[in-house]
C-alpha cells in the first residue's frame, strides 16, 4: 500500500476579470481565463452578460442583473486576495456604475479595457453608458482602448502618433494613472501603440500581422497586463511584455471554426514546453554529421545547426551548436547545444520563418563550384539572394528569398561581406539531417 502524498500548494496572485462570456472562447471571461493562467495568475471572475457567439459574429446577448454581478463580486473579493483587476464588456449604465462603486474600495492595479466600440466600427453602449465610463476610467491604474474608444473618451481621433499623445494625455487628465492607446484598427503595414504615463510618453511600432483573427485580442492584452502587475512588475515592463505576448497568440492562433479563427492564449507556454525536444533534435543531427565525414560542407567559418521552437519570434527561442560545426583532421568537432548560441543562422531562419512559418530548422554550408554542381544533379528548390540586404532583414534577407517557393530546400546566398554560403533549410530536424548527408554524399561522388 503507498504512503499518503505531502501536498505542495503553490501560491500565485489573484486576479479578478469582471467582463462578459464569448460562447466562442476567442475573447471575453474565457479569453481573460486564459490568459491569466497562461502569464502566472490565479484567475477568478464576475460574469457581466452572456453572449451567444463565434468566430463569425454575435447572435444575441443577455446583460446579468446588477444583482446577480454583485452577488459574484461580494463572493469573490471576501475570499480571495485580489492582487489585480480587469475590466472588459460591461454592457450598460448600471452595470458600469456598479463596478466603478466596487473599484473605489480596491487596493490593487486596476486595468479598465473600455469595451465600446466594435470592430466594424459600431457602438455598443448607449450615450449615457459611455459617460459612466468617465468615473470608472478615472480610479484606472491603466486604460486600454483601441483608437475608436479613445476618440468617444476623448473626442480626439488618434489617427497617427500626435493624435494618439493627444488622447492618452486626456486620458490621464481625467485621473487615469496611464492609458495604452491601441493602434490596431487605424489602417496601414504598421500598428502604433502609445502609452502615456505621469512621466514619459512610449511609443512602439510593430509590423501588422496580415489576419483577420484579431477577435480578443484587447482582451488578452489587458489580461496579460494586469497578470502582470498583480506579480509587482513595473508598469511600463507590463505593457511591453503583454504587447509580445499579444502579437504571438495572434500570429499563431487556432483555425478553427468557420471565421477567422482564435487567438491562441497559451501559444507562450506551448513554446517553452518544447525547448528541451528542439535543442535534442539539434543534437540529432549533430550526431548524424559526426559520424559521416561532411568536412567537404564546412565552410571556414563553421557550420551550425540552429532549431527553432513552433512558435519562436527571437534568436534567444532558437537551440544551436555553441562554436559551431567545425573541420578536425579526422571529421568534425562540435561543442554542446544551447539556445542563442548562434547569430547569423538563427537571424536567417527566422527571416524565413516570416515567409514560412512552418520551417523550423536550418544550416550555413559551403557554396563552391562542387556544391553549385551537387545542387544542380539533386534537383532540389535552390532560391538565390544577391547578398544586398541584411541577414537578419525578414523583407529583403536571404530567408526572404524563399517567400512563395513550395517544398523549399535551400538558399545560396550571395553575400559580398563574407563568403558565398549554401543554406538548408526543412520543417523537421530529421529532414535536414537527410538533405545535409545527401549533398554532403553528392558532392563526394562528383569530386
Amino acid at each position: 500500500m503507498s504512503e499518503t502524498r505531502i501536498p505542495a500548494p503553490i501560491e500565485k496572485p489573484v486576479v479578478l476579470t469582471v467582463a462578459g462570456s464569448d460562447s466562442g472562447g476567442g475573447a471575453g471571461i474565457q479569453a481573460d481565463l486564459k490568459t491569466i493562467e497562461a502569464t502566472g495568475g490565479f484567475g477568478v471572475s464576475a460574469l457581466t452578460a452572456v453572449t451567444a457567439q463565434n468566430t463569425t459574429g454575435v447572435e444575441s446577448t443577455h446583460v446579468l442583473p446588477v444583482d446577480e454581478l454583485e452577488a459574484q463580486l461580494g463572493a469573490v473579493l471576501s475570499d480571495f486576495e485580489v492582487a489585480a483587476v480587469k475590466t472588459g464588456m460591461l454592457a450598460t449604465t448600471e452595470v458600469v456604475e456598479t463596478v466603478t462603486e466596487y473599484a473605489a474600495d480596491l487596493d490593487c492595479p486596476l486595468v479598465v479595457d473600455p469595451v465600446m466600440v466594435a470592430a466594424t466600427g459600431d457602438r455598443l453602449l448607449t450615450e449615457a453608458a459611455e459617460a459612466a465610463y468617465e468615473d470608472l476610467v478615472a480610479a484606472a491604474t491603466l486604460v486600454t482602448p483601441n483608437a475608436d474608444e479613445a476618440a468617444v473618451l476623448t473626442d480626439v481621433e488618434p489617427e497617427d502618433e500626435a493624435g494618439a499623445r493627444l488622447a492618452g494625455q486626456r486620458l490621464l487628465s481625467t485621473g487615469a494613472d496611464a492609458a495604452l492607446v491601441k493602434g490596431g484598427h487605424i489602417p496601414g503595414d504598421e500598428v502604433l501603440d502609445v502609452l502615456v504615463t505621469e512621466t514619459d510618453i512610449e511609443v512602439a511600432r510593430h509590423p501588422r500581422i496580415d489576419t483577420d483573427a484579431t477577435h480578443g485580442s484587447g482582451c488578452a492584452l489587458s489580461a496579460a497586463v494586469a497578470t502582470r502587475l498583480a506579480h509587482g512588475e513595473p508598469l511600463v515592463d507590463a505593457v511591453g511584455r503583454s504587447v509580445a505576448f499579444m502579437e504571438r497568440a495572434v500570429r499563431y492562433h487556432h483555425d478553427v471554426g468557420e471565421g477567422p479563427g482564435a487567438v491562441h492564449h497559451l501559444v507562450a507556454l506551448r513554446n517553452e514546453a518544447t525547448r528541451d525536444a528542439t535543442a535534442e533534435a539539434v543534437r540529432g543531427v549533430v550526431r548524424r554529421l559526426e559520424a559521416a565525414d561532411v568536412r567537404p560542407l564546412i565552410p571556414e567559418v563553421g557550420t551550425n545547426i540552429v532549431g527553432a521552437t513552433p512558435y519562436a519570434e527571437s534568436a534567444d527561442e532558437t537551440a544551436a551548436v555553441e562554436g559551431r560545426v567545425t573541420r578536425g583532421l579526422d571529421g568534425v568537432r562540435t561543442d554542446g547545444v544551447r539556445f542563442g548560441a548562434s547569430g547569423h543562422v538563427a537571424r536567417f531562419l527566422l527571416s524565413a520563418r516570416e515567409h514560412l512559418p512552418d520551417l523550423r530548422f536550418a544550416a550555413n554550408c559551403r557554396f563552391d563550384d562542387g556544391v553549385a554542381a551537387a545542387l544542380e544533379a539533386l534537383g532540389w528548390t535552390v532560391a538565390e539572394h544577391d547578398g544586398s540586404a541584411a541577414a537578419d532583414d525578414a523583407t529583403d534577407g536571404p530567408g526572404a528569398a524563399l517567400a512563395g517557393t513550395e517544398e523549399p530546400v535551400a538558399v545560396v546566398d550571395h553575400d559580398a561581406s563574407t563568403a558565398p554560403m549554401t543554406k538548408v533549410v526543412a520543417e523537421r530536424a530529421t529532414t535536414l539531417g537527410d538533405r545535409l548527408l545527401e549533398l554532403n554524399e553528392t558532392v563526394g561522388s562528383r569530386r
